[in-house]
């Protein structure tokens, strides 16, 4: 947790020199993250901490609300608002880099590398999945992940990190090989790029083991994984940098906000945004190196759940009681569906211990039960909505939608970010303020 206290006055000096256009850019998207997940995290990390904590890139100097409606809905999924936030044109609901009439649109980090800049996209969920794919691939169906996931190669950026390509085992062994023919190196864990990185042209990085996702936060002591959105910017930072001085686009995706979100899971939530803080916090030290060149925008594609911070009509929270969670619903299930052949009491303990939630209620603790992966999903489920509605937390759903998402904005060019805007404008205000002469294949002078 020490990883996560920063300074506020240290992050928030802003430049004051002359700044014509940005040379390093950071698009950071917390995918499903509304305004009540960034407060949240600011409540219950106040809890835990025992003193009054604010999520550092709350404090940037420019700040506003986005719209997210899609092309065809009122209420958009992460392809159309990843595909809007990407490239500055609404899609429909499902289409990845496609207009609403089905036409490719191209993505700032695609204008980016034409301009001559070095190119990152990062992400904790599968690198193929729709956010991160809107700024390489056209496809007019988020779920053809195998296609999808050739046009990384194609669009040949310098970084690609997260998760594994969502595909079959054949299907991403196959890609990896075509990745290293065309001058990838794959490095598995943050040990494995260091030891790499100075030798590579290109980087992609994964965990050691193949995984379509990054761990949640809250399941793992942040520091001890192998591979961590913190670490994962670093790297991008420091590869991208080396390889083009002169500028980069790095696009950071904390795409497990959205996962916790659809099981509707409040304390996954605040770690999963606490973890998303950490990335930003690693923009921030290359930002104070280089404040007059440097632009951060923090966004999000769309809020997930509709989160409400208090129910019970006594106009209180109580986060303590999220601070007793141990654990994420998905790793709950998992652990009580271990327990195959138990009894009540045993599950009891289980739950009690990662959440303080009593679930026994009329059953004997010597009650045989037999733990399917249902039950398993039901008693997880249960539990953890019984210490979101202790700790007055309610959610409206499982899903997305269509309430604004904050923007927050610091360093050159950040005062093009405010009031109220689409999420087409942000791409567009971004090569505007970059300056990004597309036609001509070249950055302005």
């Amino acid at each position: 947790m020490k990883r996560f206290t920063v300074t506020l006055l240290l992050l928030l000096v802003i430049a004051t020199g002359f700044c014509k256009n940005p040379k390093y850019i950071f698009y950071f998207i917390g995918d499903g993250m509304g305004p009540s997940h960034v407060r949240g995290t600011e409540l219950f990390l106040s809890e835990l901490y025992g003193k009054e904590y604010r999520v550092p890139f709350t404090g940037f100097p420019n700040a506003a609300f986005v719209t997210t409606h899609s092309a065809s809905n009122g209420v958009t999924d992460s392809a159309a608002s990843g595909t809007a936030l990407a490239t500055g044109s609404k899609a429909n609901n499902g289409n990845i880099g496609v207009d609403a009439k089905g036409n490719d649109v191209y993505s700032v980090a695609y204008k980016a590398k034409e301009a001559g800049m070095a190119v990152g996209i990062a992400t904790t969920v599968p690198i193929n999945h729709a956010t991160p794919a809107a700024f390489y691939a056209h496809n007019k169906s988020r779920n053809n992940y195998h296609d999808i996931a050739q046009w990384m190669l194609i669009a040949d950026y310098d970084f690609y990190a997260g998760g594994d390509a969502k595909c079959t085992n054949e299907q991403r062994d196959v890609l990896y090989d075509k990745a290293e023919e065309q001058g990838y190196t794959i490095a598995r864990g943050y040990g494995d790029y260091k030891a790499k990185a100075d030798d590579a042209e290109k980087m992609m990085l994964y965990q050691k083991n193949v995984s379509e996702e990054l761990p949640y936060a809250i399941d793992n002591e942040y520091n001890n994984v192998d591979l961590n959105l913190y670490n994962i910017t670093r790297a991008g930072i420091e590869f991208l940098y080396n390889k083009n001085k002169d500028g980069f686009f790095f696009m950071v995706e904390g795409g497990k906000i959205d996962y916790a979100s659809h099981s509707d899971d409040a304390a996954t939530v605040f770690y999963e945004v606490l973890g998303f803080s950490s990335a930003i916090e690693a923009a921030l030290e290359f930002y104070n190196r280089h404040k007059d060149e440097t632009l951060i925008i923090v966004t999000a594609d769309h809020e997930t759940g509709g989160l409400v911070l208090g129910y019970n009509g006594n106009y209180a929270l109580y986060f303590k009681e999220l601070t007793k969670q141990k654990v994420s619903v998905n790793k709950l299930q998992a652990m009580l569906g271990a327990l195959g052949t138990t009894t009540w009491g045993k599950v009891n303990e289980v739950v009690k211990e990662n959440t303080g939630v009593d679930i026994r209620g009329n059953h004997d603790k010597n009650e045989s039960i037999e733990m399917t992966s249902s039950l398993a999903g039901r008693i997880a489920a249960e539990a953890i909505y019984d210490i979101d509605r202790k700790a007055a937390i309610s959610w409206a759903s499982g899903n997305h939608s269509g309430t604004y998402v904050p923007l927050y904005a610091i360093g050159c060019g950040a005062d093009e970010f405010h009031g109220v805007m689409d999420n087409t404008d942000i791409p567009k205000t971004i090569e505007k303020v970059a300056d990004l002469n597309i036609k001509e294949g070249k950055r302005k002078k």
